[in-house]
């Protein structure tokens, strides 16, 4: 996070990963290593990738009996919402009756750290957990019963809807951590969660549990980066081990997914960039004010990154012909890109604040963060490996799912605007972290 932030602790938060334009690292190693790295896989899967060998949500291996009770007990999904709902009234108990500073509240450190980039971790490794522990759902359910309603009952949403409600939340909460005046105030906090809170209880109410499947920010992110857990449910919603892979595969094309993994993108491009002195001289000094100007450079962020992705889907068709669903076909391959994004800029704010938020929680008051677990030099390389990951990993997704779309003498030739698209994209992160 990078904003302009509060003195304290929101410095720490809005600056997690120290300063990116200092980092030990060659720009020419750098570029060169990425574009080598995509190009050699690129020909690779070219020549020895020939035949679809994702399964989506048809593959996976069950995982033993035991386990898989266990995980879909009545009392394990009963533990889960109580931890997130005890988890959730600690936070607003913390907002309302706490000191409003982040240097003595956990409040904000729960939001911003544990909750934002926790659950990259937290989905990567268990897969889509929020929907487990996610507080509204389970104030939806206790609202139902004392109803006495069906919790799923009501018509299904629009299927227009799709996930435009979740790219809409997702730009709400990067605007307020990344763009306004004091994201860590207990009001903005407070007025946030209000707003959030009354707007998905409101869908909920309308359309039953199944609006927080694809409307709610936080499920959605998490169930896009849970794609890339080893754990995972297959379509007859059997617990499985699979690959990767086929979880991204599985990944649904709906309406706004293509806006949805572009906020994720492009909120972190923003991220990265707003460190740049350039840029906040441009934001203290506009005459269009603080707030407007950063408000216009996140959209910016979002909308180049959309506009690169559509003007690639568009060349990809133009190349290989018709086929169903060109905006969202490869909209999957974005997700890994998404990942390595967020690995590379909220690492170290991870390592570090996320033990002083639990400290803080627990009751020390204004604790030292831990030193870095890697110095300047490990954290560079890190940050270049995560985007360089994510990229290739975008590129082997993007090419089964080619081999499977377009006749064989299409295939190769329908992922080259593909490929230039993840070099554009890997070039801009690059330049984020060492420019």
């Amino acid at each position: 996070m990078t904003g302009t932030p509060a003195p304290g602790a929101v410095s720490v938060l809005a600056h997690g990963i120290g300063a990116q334009h200092d980092l030990p690292l060659s720009p020419f190693y750098a570029f060169a290593g990425a574009f080598t790295a995509l190009f050699v896989s690129f020909l690779a899967l070219g020549l020895l990738w020939s035949d679809s060998r994702f399964r989506g949500d048809r593959a996976g291996r069950p995982l033993p009996d035991a386990v898989r009770r266990a995980a879909d007990a009545l009392a394990t999904r009963t533990a889960l919402r109580a931890l997130g709902l005890a988890a959730a009234l600690a936070v607003l108990l913390c907002l309302l009756l706490g000191p409003d500073d982040p240097d003595r509240n956990p409040a904000p450190g729960a939001v911003y750290v544990l909750l934002w980039v926790g659950l990259v971790p937290a989905s990567l490794l268990c897969g889509p957990v929020w929907a487990l522990l996610n507080p509204l759902r389970t104030l939806h359910l206790a609202l139902c019963r004392a109803l006495g309603r069906d919790p799923a009952a009501g018509p299904p949403p629009p299927p227009w809807l799709g996930m435009w409600p979740a790219a809409a939340g997702l730009f709400a909460f990067t605007w307020l951590e990344l763009v306004a005046p004091d994201p860590a105030s207990a009001t903005a906090l407070l007025s946030f969660l209000a707003a959030y809170t009354v707007l998905h209880l409101a869908g909920a109410v309308r359309y039953g549990a199944r609006w927080f499947d694809h409307a709610d920010a936080f499920e959605v992110y998490s169930r896009l980066l849970g794609r890339l857990s080893p754990l995972g449910r297959r379509a007859d919603r059997s617990l499985v081990v699979r690959s990767p892979f086929n979880g991204l595969d599985a990944t649904p094309r709906l309406p706004g997914l293509v806006a949805t993994v572009c906020v994720m993108l492009g909120s972190t491009a923003y991220d990265g960039f707003s460190d740049a002195p350039s840029w906040i001289t441009t934001v203290q000094t506009s005459a269009l004010g603080r707030t407007t100007t950063a408000t216009l450079g996140l959209l910016a962020a979002v909308v180049l990154v959309a506009a690169l992705y559509t003007l690639c889907a568009g060349a990809t068709r133009l190349i290989s012909g018709r086929f169903d669903h060109p905006l969202t076909a490869f909209a999957h391959s974005l997700v890994p890109i998404s990942l390595g994004y967020l690995v590379a800029h909220y690492f170290t704010l991870f390592v570090t604040e996320s033990p002083r938020t639990v400290m803080m929680a627990l009751g020390t008051d204004n604790p030292a963060p831990p030193e870095p677990l890697l110095g300047p030099g490990g954290i560079a390389t890190l940050q270049v490996l995560a985007i360089v990951t994510g990229h290739v990993l975008g590129v082997v997704a993007a090419h089964d799912r080619s081999v499977r779309l377009f006749p064989p003498g299409r295939a190769v030739a329908g992922q080259l605007p593909l490929l230039v698209l993840m070099v554009a994209y890997t070039c801009g992160g690059l330049a984020l972290l060492i420019a």
